[in-house]
């Protein structure tokens, strides 16, 4: 399922080469890293790539451009690090909310809550997902995609074991996971694209009874099972 992690995905492959003859301080060189990609964040989502001057970015930070692109040689580095950045956190907020549970459906259940409340508070970095598909079409699969692998194997374990157990109906876990992020992904949007208010609790409680649950009665499902 695209974003339902339990553990880290890769580190950005960016690299940040200090000064020659100048000590590295890895975390001094960390921390105006995460300030950068803060405020490129924030600037790319407000003016869009093609629109942004990395000056824009530079100038609140209090820097030059020049220091920028010792961590960042180019903008188009930048935003991409951004963008992945912010994937890599979703996958941070959602193993942590994970983390400890050991039930297969309670964790499928704290996972979709999670997704959700990670883009309520991260409104921005659905723009740079928007922007990345538009600007850089050659790309053959977009970063978010990227890391739609990365543990499926793990959530496979847990759903097959809670179909061994009677708790899920036989099915492929596959089809599970793809209509699930399907679902997730296409939420994430629409709440975006239309401004939905709609508390992410509630969001979730309803993602939850629909896919859990379904829409058909306990008398139509042995109808349907008869017929």
């Amino acid at each position: 399922m695209p974003q339902l992690k339990m553990v880290k995905s890769s580190r950005s492959n960016h690299k940040v080469d200090c000064r020659r003859g100048r000590p590295c301080d890895e975390h001094r060189r960390e921390r105006r890293c995460e300030e950068i990609l803060d405020k490129a964040t924030e600037v790319f989502a407000e003016h869009g790539y093609r629109n942004t001057d990395v000056q824009y970015i530079a100038d609140p930070l209090g820097i030059g451009k020049a220091t920028i692109y010792r961590y960042f040689p180019t903008k188009e580095r930048l935003f991409l690090a951004a963008v992945e950045r912010g994937v890599r956190r979703l996958d941070e907020a959602i193993e942590l909310a994970v983390g400890r549970v050991d039930d297969p459906i309670a964790k499928m259940t704290v996972a979709i809550r999670a997704y959700l409340e990670f883009f309520e508070t991260h409104p921005d970095l659905v723009e740079l997902f928007i922007q990345e598909r538009a600007e850089f079409r050659d790309r053959p699969k977009a970063i978010y995609f990227e890391h739609s692998c990365d543990n499926k194997d793990q959530w496979r374990q847990s759903l097959l074991a809670a179909m061994t157990k009677g708790r899920l109906r036989k099915m492929p876990a596959e089809r599970i996971m793809a209509v699930t992020s399907d679902l997730l992904y296409g939420t994430m949007f629409t709440n975006h694209f239309a401004g939905r208010d709609k508390p992410f609790e509630e969001q979730a409680r309803d993602i939850q009874d629909v896919l859990f649950r379904g829409i058909f009665s306990d008398s139509e499902r042995r109808r349907i099972k008869q017929s």
